[in-house]
């Protein structure tokens, strides 16, 4: 896991970053899980954690789908709308948040292949542009090292289980 704050064109962007390793699971898992999803699918991914996941649109799937989500990380409860930015299928997804404007945060997947299964780098940014970065400190309210923790814990069980979930008979030992 690593949180920092690094300059992008002038600004301080937050960003928490978590990678994990999963035997047994591909990229193309990964993103055709994501953009296709049901609640019950999700819900049955990490049941009592994973609440809602789908997207509005249909077939779901494209830029600019917007995804409802729902779920638990650590205890604290995430509702949220996001716009899908970007799909490279089997490589990569890139949500951005809003609520009822666009949210200054992204969820990125980049997917890489690794021996016997995928890397999976997880990446939040969040930040505003321009002058709304004098608002940045508080996003720290919201985004503190608990939540953090959290993250990285949430995204470190929450890979292995969707291999598990989709290749119920080919899970594999440990992941890093």
């Amino acid at each position: 896991m690593a949180t920092q704050l690094q300059g992008a064109q002038g600004a301080q962007v937050l960003v928490i970053e978590s990678r994990v390793d999963v035997a047994g699971l591909t990229g193309h898992d990964v993103t055709d899980f994501m953009v296709a999803c049901t609640d019950q699918q999700y819900r049955n991914w990490w049941p009592g954690t994973h609440l809602e996941l789908h997207a509005l649109g249909q077939p779901p799937g494209g830029v600019g789908d917007v995804v409802v989500m729902d779920e638990f990380v650590g205890r604290r409860r995430l509702r949220l709308r996001g716009v899908v930015e970007a799909v490279e299928p089997g490589r990569r997804l890139v949500w951005r948040f809003r609520k009822v404007v666009p949210l200054p945060a992204r969820l990125s997947l980049k997917l890489t292949p690794v021996p016997g299964g995928v890397s999976v780098h997880h990446t939040i940014t969040v930040g505003w542009p321009g002058i709304g970065r004098l608002l940045d400190p508080l996003l720290r309210l919201y985004f503190t090292p608990g939540f953090t923790a959290d993250l990285d814990a949430h995204v470190h069980s929450e890979f292995p289980m969707l291999r598990d979930y989709l290749r119920p008979q080919s899970a594999s030992g440990p992941d890093n």
